[in-house]
């Protein structure tokens, strides 16, 4: 059994994305998440594509492009830890990543095709993971990191913005 990343094994920072993920096996939720990011862009009209709920905050697409750049990165690093590398891996400044996205050029249905595609490869890794691997820890941003917890932080990390989603745009699935 892979089981739940425990403390030491990320960042505090990402405990309450951990915590947005209760269930035991992690693999099916994260296999479910872009067909519920499907359901949430079907709720969103074009021309609110570009809404931002203050001045200064990310528009709808932007989350979308933040969600895949994020989505990427921890995905890279659960790779790099899952095959054993012991190398330090960077941070990274996801309002910079945002900024030179240019994501506000592309329609919602090709951020979410871009996260799904990204989505999709992480997950035929995260699948060939062995036990041990899942345990196996590294560094990311001078903070441990486990591959299982960083499969957790990216199902917590998606459901934490679906949430900011709703609360904050008015965006919910299916309308």
């Amino acid at each position: 059994m892979k089981g739940r990343p425990i403390e030491g094994e990320f960042a505090p920072f990402f405990a309450g994305y951990v915590e947005l993920v209760p269930e035991a096996d992690v693999l099916p939720v994260l296999a479910a998440q872009t067909t519920e990011l499907r359901e949430v862009v079907r709720g969103v009209a074009t021309e609110r594509e570009t809404h931002r709920y203050a001045p200064k905050k990310w528009s709808v697409r932007e989350v979308f492009g933040h969600l895949a750049d994020a989505e990427r990165v921890f995905g890279y690093r659960a790779f790099c830890i899952s095959r054993g590398d012991q190398t330090p891996l960077p941070a990274f400044d996801e309002n910079a990543y945002v900024d030179e996205g240019q994501c506000d050029r592309q329609s919602l249905a090709e951020l979410l095709d871009e996260f799904a595609a990204v989505r999709a490869v992480n997950l035929a890794v995260l699948r060939r993971v062995d036990d041990e691997a899942w345990r196996r820890r590294g560094t990311a941003n001078k903070n441990p990191a486990s591959v299982r917890a960083l499969a957790y932080i990216m199902a917590g990390h998606v459901r934490h913005h679906v949430r900011v989603l709703a609360e904050r745009y008015g965006v919910r699935a299916g309308g």
